[in-house]
Formats: C-alpha cells, sequence, structure tokens
C-alpha cells in the first residue's frame, strides 16, 4: 500500500519519498482526504474544464472561470477564492498548490479592471494568502511560500488634500517574483517591486523596493542582509 502510494504521489513530486515512521492511520486518513478533493477536482467539468488531477478542498469557489487556466496537478486549499475579473485572468502552471482560506483575486472593480495573475510551475503557496492582480502579478516556477502571503499591486492615489482619497484613483505598476524565491511567512508585497530569482525573504517583512536576485532581506521595511553566496 505504501509504494503505491508513494508512486501515486510521485506523478506530482518525483522526489517524493513516504518517511518509515509514518503510521498507518495517519496514510489511510489521508488517503480518504485526498480521495475526496480528487472527487471535488471532478468540478472543473461542470465549467467545460478538464481537472487535469486537481485535488479540490471543500467550499472552494471561483469566479469568472472562463479566464481561470491550471496545469496539471493544482491542489487548492478549503474555501480558496480564485477571482479572474479582470484582463488577462488568472493563469496557474503545473503542481501549483494554494493553500486554505487564500483569496486569488484579480480585481473587485467592475469600471476599472485589474490586468492578471500568473503562477509558475511547481510553486506551493501556505494558507490564509491574499494574492492581489489589480497592475499584475507575477510569481515564477518553483517558489515555496509561507502562511500569510500577501500581494498589492496598486496604491491609492492621494495628492489633492479637498477630495476624498477614495475618489482620487489608483495608479498600478505591478508585481514580478522571480523563481526558485523562498518567501517566509507574514511577508507582505507592495506595488511596484521586482524580487529577482533565488531570494530569500524573511518572514513578517514589508517589501516596498526590488532586490536583486539571490538576496536575503528582511524587516519594516525590507533591507538587504546579504547575498546567499558571498564569503
Amino acid at each position: 500500500m505504501k509504494n503505491l502510494i508513494e508512486h501515486i504521489i510521485q506523478l506530482r513530486n518525483p522526489n517524493f519519498k513516504l518517511d518509515p515512521n509514518l503510521n498507518s492511520y495517519a496514510l489511510l486518513q489521508f488517503i480518504w482526504v485526498q480521495t475526496w478533493n480528487m472527487i471535488r477536482g471532478l468540478k472543473f467539468m461542470f465549467y467545460f474544464k478538464n481537472p487535469k488531477g486537481a485535488l479540490l478542498g471543500p467550499n472552494v469557489r471561483l469566479f469568472n472561470s472562463p479566464k481561470i487556466k491550471f496545469g496539471h496537478f493544482l491542489k487548492l486549499g478549503r474555501e480558496v477564492y480564485l477571482s479572474a475579473l479582470g484582463k488577462k485572468g488568472i493563469s496557474l502552471g503545473n503542481n501549483v498548490s494554494i493553500g486554505d482560506y487564500s483569496r486569488v483575486i484579480v480585481s473587485t472593480s467592475f469600471d476599472y479592471l485589474g490586468e492578471f495573475i500568473k503562477i509558475g510551475n511547481n510553486v506551493g503557496i501556505g494558507e490564509f494568502a491574499y494574492l492581489g492582480g489589480a497592475g499584475g502579478l507575477e510569481i515564477g516556477d518553483d517558489c515555496i511560500v509561507g502562511q500569510y502571503l500577501s500581494c498589492h499591486p496598486e496604491n491609492h492615489n492621494s495628492k489633492y488634500s479637498d477630495i476624498p482619497i477614495r475618489l482620487q484613483g489608483v495608479n498600478r505598476k505591478g508585481i514580478v517574483i522571480g523563481p526558485n524565491c523562498w518567501i517566509g511567512s507574514k511577508v507582505t508585497i507592495l506595488d511596484g517591486v521586482h524580487i529577482g530569482s533565488g531570494c530569500i525573504i524573511a518572514a513578517g517583512s514589508v517589501v516596498t523596493k526590488s532586490f536583486e536576485p539571490n538576496s536575503i532581506i528582511g524587516g519594516v521595511p525590507a533591507k538587504l542582509l546579504k547575498s546567499r553566496f558571498e564569503n
């Protein structure tokens, strides 16, 4: 049984190996949960989409599904919400995992549509993430992300003192996160930021500016701590 389960999981993660200390009860419970997630994944057929081995937790919701594209072995946790209200919608690569209670929302306004959200292959995002795509959000391949990530590619204008801020409109530059990044829990990334490939962002950081590849950054606001490969 363990060999069979290991083989099935390796279709999604070729390097996966079951820990020899794993007890049979936990394995059986895992099989039960994933079987129901796979059955729920078939709901994509009601949206005229190929499930491609998708695993869906309870109460996953989609808005504007024709603009949602995804690859093989998508995994969406409990009560994840995808809203593709935007010019280019949502694109998710192969082996993308988004944790419970996360929100992936291109935009919320019908009068000024947002751009897009694009997530590459082999990306894992923890629970309670909020990913906005108003100005465009791109996350590269092989990124690993802790809980409570928030990305906000939009800013409110506030130039005039005699007009409420909510009536002054917004400006958008977009956010790009390069491939192979490790982002800790409770990180916030603001509009206009480009994170180079191979960066590490410490937990709790607020990233307000761009960083070169292979940077280790942290703080509020985040600053360069060191390069990953400096002597």
